[in-house]
């Protein structure tokens, strides 16, 4: 593997760059791609990721203008100094692309799609264009699925993925590491459960392999047509367990509702960050008159939601997830199906024995912990005072099953979030 020391011999210098331009096929979405050249360039797509994974970044950033970035503990970091040209940029995506991949990017302006380097691992990939040029996010997916206990994440994770049936939901923004605390739940299940799990992915990120279960897992767009269509198909699969990547739409959320209250184990994400926002973000997808019927079938099916952000460790290795973690109980049914959400994060407040908690009290606790600094405390605090999220006064109680010293990028990286 190849060291990177800032100014990695991979790269070739700045100087040499000089004089470069955009191909004409890449002025807007329509036109042709086909015809980008994957040799016009000193680059080198798995070389780039190659030195990303071996730092053990989350993601890796090109587009135009800028050398290739990394991100190291959420921060963006440079990897050299020569910059990309619009000819760099479409080489390194066209290295990638396959088949009815190109086909697609020509169309749409955008892509979206897996890819794996033999022995050194798997990566999640949106190409898109910009200003009429191409640019590109990698996420970098782990070699493995972490478990529970690896990833340091809090007991009821574990009491929520043993249960039967019902709605769990995995919420944050993007890059927060949803797809890797869904990827232990489903591993969790895999272990110790002799379920059918049918996962529908846009791409497929982690690969679970059989073990006291049978996975299947679906990718949108090569095994399925929209995480709808692959959603009703499942319930005709005889699947115990449901794992749908994303809820982007009513009709996908409704056939996800159905689903639990049919006696299914369903788990999703949102881009949500907190709890009572992710049920109000699913009533108010539906038209005003179906929504209190919506609020009566999701206070029936919803188990839990666990909303998740990164923050960085006390240690430097890496970043750990932190909660806000709603258990549903009657009086969050009552809440829910009464249109009571703005009272959730007063049950919160008290609801330790049932495992909830608040971001603050998390946060707080991993600071008694050790796991982040004090500082890293204040700064997320700022951030949830100035949303709103968190009124500077109110306080919770410790609650047990909090997380040790593991944590997401306990290698330096976050893991794959939607």
């Amino acid at each position: 593997m190849t060291d990177f020391d800032g100014t990695s011999d991979l790269l070739p210098d700045e100087g040499a760059k000089a004089g470069a331009g955009a191909p004409d096929t890449l002025k807007e979405p329509g036109v042709s791609f086909s015809g980008a050249d994957p040799r016009r360039t000193e680059f080198d797509i798995n070389d780039l990721l190659e030195v990303a994974t071996e730092r053990e970044a989350s993601d890796l950033i090109i587009t135009v203008d800028a050398p290739p970035m990394m991100r190291l503990l959420g921060d963006l970091v440079p990897m050299g100094t020569a910059k990309l040209t619009p000819d760099d940029c479409a080489a390194l995506l066209r290295q990638m692309l396959r088949g009815p991949l190109v086909e697609t990017f020509e169309r749409h302006g955008e892509v979206d799609f897996a890819y794996s380097v033999s022995g050194l691992g798997r990566y999640r990939v949106n190409g898109f264009l910009q200003r009429g040029s191409v640019a590109i996010a990698i996420r970098i997916i782990p070699p493995r699925v972490r478990t529970i206990r690896e990833l340091g994440l809090p007991d009821v994770v574990a009491s929520l993925a043993r249960r039967p049936n019902g709605l769990i939901l995995v919420t944050g923004p993007t890059g927060s590491g949803k797809s890797t605390t869904l990827a232990a739940m489903i591993d969790l299940m895999n272990t110790e459960f002799a379920y059918h799990i049918v996962t529908l992915e846009d791409p497929i990120e982690y690969l679970h392999h059989h073990k006291r279960s049978l996975v299947n897992q679906r990718e949108v767009g090569k095994d399925t047509r929209t995480f709808a269509t692959g959603l009703r198909s499942a319930l005709r699969e005889n699947p115990d367990v449901i794992l749908v990547g994303e809820l982007r739409d009513l009709e996908t959320v409704s056939t996800a509702l159905t689903a639990a209250e049919t006696g299914h184990l369903v788990l999703s994400t949102l881009h949500t960050c907190d709890t009572a926002q992710t049920i109000d973000r699913i009533i108010d997808v539906f038209p005003p008159h179906q929504q209190d019927q919506i609020r009566v079938q999701l206070a029936g099916t919803l188990q839990g939601v666990l909303a998740q952000q990164l923050v960085k460790r006390a240690d430097g290795r890496g970043r750990v997830a932190a909660f806000e973690i709603l258990v549903v109980t009657p009086a969050i049914r009552n809440l829910i199906r009464e249109g009571k959400t703005y009272q959730i994060p007063s049950l919160l407040q008290t609801g330790g024995r049932y495992g909830m908690k608040t971001l603050e009290g998390y946060l707080r606790d991993l600071v008694a912990k050790g796991v982040i600094t004090r500082e890293e405390y204040d700064r997320r605090l700022k951030h949830l005072a100035e949303s709103g999220a968190y009124v500077p006064g109110v306080s919770q109680p410790e609650t047990a099953g909090m997380p040790g010293a593991g944590g997401y990028g306990s290698q330096g990286r976050a893991g794959p979030g939607r």
